[in-house]
């Protein structure tokens, strides 16, 4: 019998328990070295400062970094997280230069304990260092170029929310009121599909590009969302502020949530794409009138088997103020299932999209189809709760939540950074939106029934050949789609063509009945009372008029560079270096390695 066995190699155990360091503590090294060198501790040291009696012989960086490797290490909870570091405090503390490990009595206390003061600081500071450092040498941050050439930075501003469950407690007379602990962090709202009976909201600001962190703000229930898009606009501010970006070319995606017509006001110098929730608009005469012609577009994206007929209206008042805005109605039929989104009328879904953008730059359908772009920034608030779940409760107190989160998208930046910097990769484009075609294309490719690729521009009417006849702008579009004439009848349509040069006429027609005893026939019809037909009056469709080139949008992989900086820790063979020493100690000896192999502890824990 032929053993496979190496007689070479000898196997040896012992009952002696070794502690291995966790598969994160790697990553901590990494990170810790880059803020040092950045100055970020020092930093954090000096400008976020918060004195309060019980903390004993600890400062607030012992606890910030508490956090910081918190979110590093993805542990599912503190207790966890706890658990895995105590066998390592001495070391792991010893790399931001502190000397003690808090314990997490001392930490529940200390976020319990924080005002608003430390947190806003740490908030100027993380944007601070965000902007610090460009993710490239040569400072590109991607964007939208338009079909007129136009460049433009898109942000995302969205709220997720964070469910809390309360058991049901007796309230009687006898009994004392009800006490809850999450009562400063949670209240009641909507949870969306998340079980609970509190919830939190809070506010991301993400660059869409780079998918970089800017900001995060959250409030008890349905949050503070005008306050909190204020305080974003803000943070968006200083990134254009240091990247020499303007203002009037910067594109805001925001959630349905800021979808009235309150919030467009606040939003004033920006672009902005967000689903509509004034559903009163419907009933705007002039939005009933352009549901009434044929649509602009057709849009169905490839996944979705919903093609939605979409209906342009610009220059609409939106809002107490009524402030001008374009208004793209979005319909189609309503299916068994009642609609999450829009409103169901008469067997037909309504969904609103306020925009701003110029239409000789965007469609219609570019509109809708940037708005449900936004599908791109959902992946990323995924992964973000799988690798570092910051809506996990980490305090029962307001700021000390707000802390947490603060340090969470900041680890996410961090990596982000890291990545790019261990493998740049180029800038990569991506037609957003094919070239619109050219004209007598359209006018070939579609028909009667269906809408050019560039959408119609307003309905308009023919000049009267006569001096002191009516026109065809004397005849009124209707809110139910008819014609009203000048002496009060109903002009209805009877025939749709299709023009040479790509144009849609509709013509309209009254009832002879009507035409024979009007007092204004001499002045309607060409022969007046001659004339054995009821007035016609055509009204045309043009081809709106749209830049013919494609939409590109710019930007990097949104994983890539983020899972670079984590698995980087054989980088140099430095980190290689470490990692060995402390996976696979000699015999009664452990020692632990720092940057280029430099002993700082010895055996026991003890200082070398």
């Amino acid at each position: 019998m032929t053993s496979i066995i190496d007689s070479s190699v000898q196997i040896h155990t012992s009952s002696e328990l070794t502690p291995i360091p966790p598969p994160w503590f790697g990553e901590v090294v990494l990170f810790v070295t880059h803020l040092k060198k950045q100055g970020v501790l020092t930093k954090l040291c000096e400008h976020v400062r918060f004195a309060r009696r019980r903390f004993g012989r600890y400062d607030m960086i012992d606890f910030l970094v508490v956090l910081f490797g918190y979110a590093i290490s993805g542990e599912r909870t503190l207790e966890e997280f706890y658990e895995r570091l105590q066998p390592f405090a001495v070391p792991f503390m010893a790399l931001f230069e502190r000397d003690r490990l808090p314990s997490r009595s001392a930490l529940s206390r200390f976020l319990a304990a924080l005002t608003e003061a430390p947190v806003e600081a740490l908030r100027t500071l993380f944007l601070d260092d965000l902007l610090a450092r460009p993710l490239t040498p040569d400072k590109q941050t991607g964007g939208l170029v338009d079909r007129a050439g136009n460049s433009w930075m898109v942000f995302d501003l969205d709220g997720t929310r964070e469910a809390a469950r309360q058991r049901a407690l007796p309230q009687t007379d006898e009994l004392p009121p009800p006490f809850r602990r999450l009562v400063d962090v949670c209240a009641p709202g909507y949870r969306g599909r998340k079980r609970g009976e509190v919830v939190r909201t809070r506010t991301t600001v993400s660059q869409a590009h780079s998918y970089q962190w800017l900001g995060s703000f959250g409030n008890r229930g349905n949050g503070r969302y005008r306050e909190e898009l204020r305080k974003a606009l803000t943070a968006i501010g200083r990134y254009l502020t240091a990247y020499q970006l303007e203002a009037s070319r910067t594109l805001l995606r925001l959630d349905g949530q800021y979808g009235n017509g309150a919030v467009i006001a606040d939003v004033a110098g920006f672009a902005f794409v967000s689903r509509g929730k004034d559903y009163h608009l419907l009933d705007h005469p002039q939005i009933q009138a352009r549901l009434h012609l044929p649509p602009d577009q057709i849009q169905q994206r490839p996944e979705s088997q919903t093609a939605r007929s979409l209906y342009d209206c610009p220059e609409l008042p939106v809002g107490p103020e009524g402030i001008p805005c374009r208004v793209v109605v979005a319909t189609h039929p309503a299916g068994n299932k009642k609609s999450p989104v829009g409103v169901t009328r008469a067997g037909v879904v309504y969904e609103l999209f306020f925009t701003n953008l110029p239409q000789h730059a965007f469609t219609a359908c570019d509109v809708v189809e940037l708005y449900l772009h936004r599908g791109a920034f959902e992946p990323a608030l995924s992964d973000e709760d799988k690798e570092q779940d910051p809506d996990r409760w980490c305090s029962h107190a307001a700021w000390g939540q707000e802390c947490w989160q603060l340090v969470s998208q900041w680890v996410w930046n961090l990596r982000l950074e890291l990545g790019h910097q261990l493998e740049p990769t180029p800038l990569r484009i991506t037609e957003f939106a094919p070239a619109i075609p050219e004209q007598n294309a359209q006018t070939v490719m579609h028909s009667a029934e269906s809408a050019p690729a560039s959408g119609y521009g307003p309905p308009t009417t023919a000049t009267s050949w006569k001096t002191g006849r009516f026109t065809g702008a004397d005849f009124p579009l209707q809110p139910d789609g008819t014609l009203r004439c000048p002496a009060g009848s109903t002009l209805t349509l009877q025939e749709r063509r299709q023009e040479a040069d790509g144009s849609l006429r509709l013509v309209y027609a009254a009832s002879i009945r009507n035409c024979r005893p009007c007092p204004l026939r001499e002045q309607c019809q060409w022969n007046g009372s001659a004339t054995a037909k009821p007035r016609q009056v055509s009204v045309l469709l043009h081809p709106l008029v749209v830049a013919p080139e494609p939409i590109l949008w710019k930007d990097w992989s949104r994983r890539h560079h983020r899972r670079a900086a984590c698995i980087c820790c054989t980088i140099s063979g430095w980190i290689f270096r470490w990692h060995r020493a402390v996976c696979f100690p000699r015999p009664r000896r452990r020692q632990y390695f720092l940057g280029h192999g430099e002993r700082i502890f010895g055996s026991r824990g003890q200082s070398a």
